[in-house]
């Protein structure tokens, strides 16, 4: 009997979700547009995760080179450090670490405000005063979060391919027009399109989950931890679906 009662309200909860992003789509393209909300949101979310989402850029460059060095050495594979490295960083680890760390601040971060929005009653204030708390307070955020996680991602990418060259250059004297020649001559259109278009369904997954969340929170202060908490791990899982979709795609569609 409990096992599917989850069943139901795990179903009930999808439904809720999608009915949350078809009302997204039909507030995104009806006036007024909330522009000024929006720049804000931008800054809030991506300009204030540039140092979170460097350092995970740069650690995962460093850990990936100096674990998967030494096997390399072993089979006189050293000179593929750099097309194997840049390959797996822009392909898949880039785009799925940084995104996990993105959902675990922003997600929980979305949540935990709207959340409180709710509880202390500010959204249905918002509500009587006739605003638009759903246009002001969740498609901005969305978008903000769809838009900045790609360009997050961008950069974190670039950070850990030159991690990784400060390891290749210590272990192996390589020179850092050699690494990056070799890094170019690598990638190709088959690796970067697929990989930047999944960021903006990484971006709008999190934010929606995000807001979904805090705004329809449970009173009281526990319904505030519980929409922070629930906010990433739904996000989290969502993440992995869309990329085991992203690269389903991309295997039909480009030559992996």
């Amino acid at each position: 009997m409990l096992k599917s009662l989850n069943i139901k309200s795990f179903f009930v909860e999808i439904g809720e979700l999608s009915y949350f992003a078809s009302r997204f789509f039909k507030e995104l393209f009806s006036r007024p547009f909330e522009f000024k909300a929006l720049i804000r949101q931008c800054y809030s979310i991506g300009y204030r995760s540039i140092l979170l989402v460097a350092v995970t850029g740069f650690i995962i460059g460093l850990v990936i080179t100096l674990q998967t060095r030494p096997t390399l050495e072993e089979f006189g594979a050293a000179s593929w450090m750099p097309s194997m490295v840049s390959i797996s960083i822009v392909r898949e680890i880039g785009p799925v670490i940084i995104a996990l760390t993105f959902a675990g601040r922003i997600a929980s971060g979305i949540g935990a405000e709207l959340g409180s929005m709710r509880v202390t009653e500010q959204i249905d204030a918002m509500e009587v005063s006739g605003t638009n708390p759903f246009k002001y307070l969740v498609v901005t955020r969305v978008l903000a979060a769809t838009l900045m996680l790609p360009l997050l991602v961008i950069l974190g990418d670039a950070i850990a391919l030159f991690g990784s060259f400060l390891v290749e250059n210590a272990k192996g004297a390589v020179s850092f027009q050699l690494y990056f020649n070799q890094v170019f001559n690598a990638l190709g259109f088959g690796d970067l399109i697929p990989a930047t278009i999944k960021t903006f369904f990484f971006g709008f997954a999190i934010g929606l989950v995000g807001c979904f969340k805090g705004y329809y929170c449970k009173k009281g202060t526990v319904g505030v931890g519980l929409a922070a908490n629930s906010a990433v791990v739904f996000s989290s899982m969502l993440l992995f679906i869309i990329d085991f979709i992203a690269v389903f795609v991309t295997d039909i569609f480009f030559e992996i």
